[in-house]
């Protein structure tokens, strides 16, 4: 197989409620053997690099003991969290040749590593569904324990993976995309509890009633005043 030195992945990340996409880029280089994250990753990002390597090892899958740069873009915006995972770990798989880079293009590519290859649910995975449909990716790949919340984003074809060798597999064609089914569910919940049997608190639950009887939104906040305490 051809010999890469670069590859590109669709990744995303959330700010607030709202997601963002991420361009990965993977870029293998001579010289002294090091594995570098750039593109204002958070600590759970920069500790990405020992997961991968790990979890590629782990897979059968070859680890390049060569320059690594990932870098994240835009520069400007702050990435949080373990989701780039499986991204960075397909992208050295498509700049070491393992994988044809064209394999990666539009499809956005969500999911925590463990240790041993299999990947793990991310949070925020709707919103960032969410925008890759808005800037037109059509596919995505998506740890199976967020299979639920992917069910719910419409005009994208979702596969959900369980490992590293599975989001290999798929994005080869060796296993198929299928968009998880949305989970049927009742507005109508069976509540066996009521407020009459609560003892006390007769300012909270006025205020619950109100909000029950108007439709409205409820922040309840539980403080103790250390100078009540003994």
């Amino acid at each position: 197989m051809t010999f890469f030195m670069i590859a590109k992945v669709h990744g995303a990340t959330v700010m607030g409620v709202e997601g963002f996409l991420i361009d990965v880029e993977v870029d293998i280089s001579r010289g002294l053997p090091g594995f570098e994250i750039v593109g204002l990753p958070d600590t759970a990002v920069r500790e990405s690099r020992q997961r991968v390597r790990a979890a590629m090892k782990n897979s059968g899958f070859g680890f390049p003991m060569q320059r690594l740069t990932v870098n994240l873009a835009p520069a400007n915006l702050r990435k949080s969290g373990p989701a780039f995972d499986l991204a960075i770990a397909l992208g050295i798989l498509a700049a070491s040749g393992t994988l044809e880079p064209d394999l990666l293009k539009d499809v956005l590519i969500l999911g925590e590593l463990s240790l041993d290859g299999s990947v793990r649910g991310v949070a925020g995975v709707l919103p960032m569904l969410m925008a890759a449909a808005e800037a037109g990716v059509p596919r995505a790949l998506v740890p199976a324990d967020n299979e639920e919340e992917a069910a719910l984003a419409a005009d994208l074809e979702v596969g959900t993976v369980r490992h590293l060798q599975d989001a290999a597999a798929m994005l080869e064609g060796r296993s198929r995309f299928i968009t998880p089914s949305p989970r049927e569910f009742s507005l109508e919940v069976e509540i066996d509890r009521d407020l009459a049997e609560m003892r006390g608190q007769f300012t909270a639950k006025r205020a619950l009633e109100i909000a029950a009887a108007g439709g409205h939104n409820l922040l309840m906040l539980y403080m103790v005043l250390s100078f009540l305490l003994p």
